[in-house]
């Protein structure tokens, strides 16, 4: 277990080149990495081309940091880049899995007509458009949720169970994929593994929230770290009453890990359409691509 504070220098670069001239474009970003009681910004800039016309910043119903503009004159190209430095503090939980409640407890004190009424983690207990809650998510989990089981030692074990069991597959899936697809298919990406983990724990009546971020990822012995060669990640975060003093754990189904000093947190919500890096309306553009990198660098190595 790491126990030093780690600090990167994060860079989140999307472009756009039109086919044909846009004459205006209003865009949302979720770029602005999230306070936490781990996590630190040190420094943090949005850098846009054009130079939009207006813009505003505000937090969203979740307290995430959002970045609003509007570019409203004819451009064939756009550029957003983000640059933050980013510390983060280690954040296991301080006495381990098993000495979370057992799991039926969590669950009951989010029920219906349960008090005090836990609004806050309530919001993520029910179904959003990405994540479904259905008999087929209970029974894919259900082997992990043994009767009295600790919490986090149930969700651990369903964490493995994702990531044993489904492929990583860049090309089998898109943003619009069902749930229940991926299910079957058991192939995927981040996203889909944790809209998959979301909706087995909120079919056992558990609160658990998606969470966006970037994963610091190794260069092969011997070779130097590729600009732009890294990319958003996601993970879940479930809702515990009592871990270390912490509410809230996160667990990583693509990587078969808990989140510490090599996760950054971007923002979090009930699935990805909550927290999508960049989303917006055009008029004009025809079709476009964007072009994504993302460099996530330690201090260290600067």
């Amino acid at each position: 277990m790491n126990s030093l504070p780690a600090r990167y220098h994060v860079i989140h670069e999307t472009g756009y080149n039109y086919d044909s001239p846009v004459s205006l474009s209003r865009q949302q970003l979720h770029l602005t990495p999230r306070e936490c009681p781990w996590q630190q910004s040190i420094t943090h800039r949005l850098l846009i081309e054009p130079e939009p016309t207006f813009s505003h910043a505000r937090f969203d119903h979740f307290g995430n940091p959002v970045s609003m503009f509007a570019i409203e004159a004819p451009h064939s190209s756009l550029v957003v880049r983000a640059e933050s430095v980013i510390e983060v503090q280690p954040h296991l939980p301080a006495d381990g899995l098993s000495a979370s409640p057992p799991w039926e407890s969590v669950r009951n004190a989010l029920v219906y007509g349960a008090a005090p009424v836990l609004l806050e983690a309530n919001r993520y207990r029910f179904e959003s458009p990405y994540v479904r809650v259905k008999h087929e998510f209970n029974d894919f989990a259900s082997h992990c949720f043994t009767p009295n089981r600790p919490l986090l030692e149930a969700v651990g074990a369903l964490m493995s169970h994702i990531y044993n069991e489904f492929e990583f597959d860049p090309k089998a899936t898109t943003v619009s994929t069902p749930v229940l697809k991926l299910l079957e298919e058991r192939k995927g990406v981040c996203q889909d593994f944790a809209h998959l983990m979301l909706a087995c724990l909120r079919s056992h009546g558990l609160a658990a929230r998606y969470v966006s971020g970037y994963l610091l990822t190794k260069p092969p012995p011997g070779k130097p770290r590729m600009v732009g060669a890294d990319a958003s990640h996601a993970w879940v975060s479930v809702y515990c009453p009592s871990a270390g003093g912490e509410f809230w754990i996160d667990f990583d189904p693509t990587n078969n890990l808990m989140p510490d000093t090599e996760h950054i947190t971007l923002a979090w919500g009930r699935d990805f359409g909550d927290v999508s890096p960049l989303r917006g309306v055009i008029l004009g553009g025809d079709t476009q691509e964007p072009e994504v990198a993302v460099t996530v660098t330690p201090c260290s190595e600067s």
